[in-house]
């Protein structure tokens, strides 16, 4: 009779390098009993910079789950034990024990007692064998197509009015297809009490949105009112999709831990803001041109029938042109060396509100990219970051920063610089003003520009100079083609 010899093998929480020491458990995809395999994601994590998978590396039965969901772990903690079958073990764990009249279990295939042992990694992070996939969902039967529309609609009409009766084909399989939602909105639905198997999704794929969630939340308060009238709280939502949701309570105060994306950024504003010298310089400038540009560009096509052309897109090439003159504010000042680096090349971020907080991913190379290749890359990063899907490493090497606070109907601001970066544009709301054309007052469109800056790196001369070429290039948008 061969004895089934079984021992634990420990995952802990990856090293993802990049100065990140801890991570937050958004949800576990496995309980203790089942069977995982290598490279199965077992959980979803949310470091300071980016939800991730985790994969495990190795085949066996889940133990125990050291964290629940929520938690906050430190990197290099064990989070999940798994029983791994010895060298004596049977193939498949938690096989019955044999009886003598049984064959005894099979030995071990070579390939498992040679198989090499892997690093453990997060999705997105070292070796890659290929292309990533979604992870294969568990699931135990159907989910009715009604209940997940490939595209955004309004939830499937009922018989009963009552906003339960589509909760049966999702709520009656507890151990079925886990609902499609992302993090932040699977935070929503636990502040809220909402059980995200209950609620119909509208979003693409059968994704579950916030206003999905805010519907069902307010159906629950007020079962006998009609579920249409669920619709004005949806609105309201809708009309600011990327504003992060806090708890509702109306007994007072309200307590928000500080974490992931929020307590990265606060600790970099706070160590840029007392490190680097900030200064500021503002120009207002007459934009008209610019603005009949982008719109000769969105009619004709010139760039591409699927490009989004914006006015963002000329203010950008605008400060890469202006840092093509001036080189020397492309530089990062490194305090171990006391030497400022001048960069090879220039990384050029992007700040984004999304529903995880303010993130600034940046398109590489950004210097050397035609008009055309930057709308096709800004168009990339903002879709990425609306969908929540910004990776690390497009957060990572940034140079120089725009903030687009004019979407916010805001003239102007301060803005903070990136840590290790010199320079931040800010561009305001473009307003049509009274202003001197050719001698007359006449309304033309302005917005204001405001360049922050690192004085250890840029003196007032040459932040003064890069701010005018940005100004003199937009009052003036061939001349894009003249100086670069």
């Amino acid at each position: 009779m061969t004895t089934e010899v079984r021992s634990l093998r420990e995952f802990k929480m990856p090293d993802v390098g990049e100065g990140l020491t801890e991570a937050e458990i958004l949800s576990w995809y496995v309980k203790p009993g089942d069977t995982v395999t290598d490279g199965q994601v077992v959980c979803e994590v949310e470091t300071a910079k980016a939800a991730v998978e985790l994969p495990i590396p190795f085949n066996g039965v889940v133990e125990t789950l050291h964290f629940p969901e929520g938690a906050t772990v430190d990197v290099g903690t064990v989070i999940i034990s798994v029983a791994v079958a010895g060298e004596a073990g049977a193939a498949a764990p938690a096989a019955p024990t044999a009886t003598p009249a049984q064959a005894p279990a099979p030995a071990p295939a070579p390939a498992e007692e040679t198989e090499p042992e892997r690093r453990e990694v997060l999705v997105g992070y070292g070796p890659r064998t290929g292309a990533a996939q979604r992870r294969a969902r568990r699931t135990t039967t159907t989910r009715v197509s009604a209940t997940v529309p490939a595209v955004p609609a309004a939830p499937a009409p009922v018989a009963a009015p009552a906003p339960a009766a589509p909760v049966a084909t999702v709520a009656e399989v507890p151990g079925g297809e886990r609902p499609l939602a992302k993090p932040p909105v699977r935070k929503l639905a636990k502040d809220l009490g909402v059980d995200l198997r209950a609620v119909t999704p509208t979003g693409r794929d059968g994704v579950i949105t916030r206003e999905d969630v805010h519907a069902f939340a307010a159906a629950q308060a007020a079962p006998a009112v009609p579920a249409a009238a669920a619709a004005p709280v949806a609105e309201a939502v809708v009309a600011e999709p990327l504003a992060p949701q806090l708890p509702v309570s109306t007994a007072g105060d309200v307590r928000v831990p500080i974490k992931g994306v929020r307590k990265a950024t606060a600790q970099a504003m706070v160590a840029s803001a007392f490190t680097a010298p900030h200064v500021t310089e503002f120009v207002q400038v007459d934009v008209t041109r610019t603005m009949k540009f982008v719109r000769r560009l969105k009619e004709s096509g010139e760039l591409g029938r699927d490009v989004r052309v914006s006015p963002l897109l000329i203010v950008a090439k605008a400060l890469l042109t202006a840092i093509k003159r001036h080189p020397e504010i492309n530089a990062q000042w490194d305090e171990a060396a006391q030497e400022i680096v001048l960069k090879g090349q220039v990384n050029l971020g992007i700040a984004a509100a999304t529903p995880r907080g303010l993130i600034v991913p940046n398109i590489k190379d950004a210097g050397s990219k035609t008009l055309a290749g930057l709308a096709t890359s800004l168009g990339e990063l903002v879709e990425t970051a609306r969908q929540g899907k910004t990776s690390p490493a497009d957060m990572q090497g940034g140079t120089v920063t725009i903030t687009n606070v004019g979407v916010f109907g805001v003239d102007t601001g301060t803005p903070i610089l990136n840590p290790g970066e010199a320079a931040i544009l800010a561009f305001g709301a473009v307003r049509e003003l009274p202003w001197v054309h050719k001698g007359k007052v006449v309304p033309r469109q302005v917005t204001t520009l405001a360049l922050s800056f690192d004085h250890r790196l840029v003196d007032g001369e040459l932040g003064s100079r890069v701010l005018a070429d940005v100004a003199g290039l937009l009052e003036r948008p061939k001349r894009l083609i003249t100086w670069g």
